[in-house]
């Protein structure tokens, strides 16, 4: 089973996240095995999102047990402090295992050095040069979201595509229904919904 960690932090923008979860709730569906998504916030304590929503995480970052992916989503106060989630984010990282940021949440792996010598993107390469810390540019990339292989990183309006990555480098389902189903959302073409339900 794959255990995935979502970052549950106040302000978390609640779009960029929902098809991440709701494709790995559907992959449960399937296969009640398939994965387990665990919710955590820095402390333990619920959060409230952008949307206004109250979350109650699962646990504190402390006591998560092995991941094997993180999930960092974007937040109005990556600019500042989440020492304990970047922290995290750092060791899985250097172990080689999957951290997939989005919007705010690259800001807060440019701050920690994460950027500094991998392909990335975020909102936009003037984003992340607000942070002091960031040495990446070179390495910054147009595109709505990037993989290296271990560090997935979005920008705020590509969560469908933040999503696939994901899907893809946890191999959450096969590819050809990843493909249908980044093809039902991005055009909507009912073609791509008979082959995701015959799928």
């Amino acid at each position: 089973m794959t255990t995935i960690a979502l970052y549950a932090t106040d302000t978390m923008a609640d779009w960029e996240y929902g098809y991440l979860t709701a494709g790995l709730a559907m992959a449960r569906e399937q296969d009640p095995d398939a994965n387990r998504l665990i919710v955590a916030s820095e402390t333990g304590e619920a959060v409230t999102t952008m949307g206004g929503l109250r979350i109650t995480p699962d646990l504190a970052l402390a006591d998560l047990p092995s991941v094997d992916a993180l999930i960092l989503p974007g937040a109005a106060t990556w600019n500042v402090g989440h020492d304990a989630a970047l922290g995290l984010a750092a060791e899985l990282v250097a172990a080689g295992t999957p951290v997939a940021a989005i919007c705010g949440a690259t800001y807060g792996l440019a701050r920690t050095g994460l950027l500094d010598a991998r392909p990335h993107t975020s909102n936009a390469a003037e984003f992340l040069t607000q942070a002091t810390e960031y040495r990446g540019a070179e390495y910054y990339r147009e595109e709505k979201a990037v993989s290296d292989g271990t560090v997935i990183t979005a920008g705020a309006t590509a969560p469908i595509e933040f999503a696939k990555l994901v899907f893809e480098r946890l191999n959450v389902f096969p590819q050809p229904i990843v493909d249908a189903w980044y093809g039902l959302y991005t055009t909507g073409e009912r073609k791509y919904y008979d082959q995701l339900a015959g799928a």
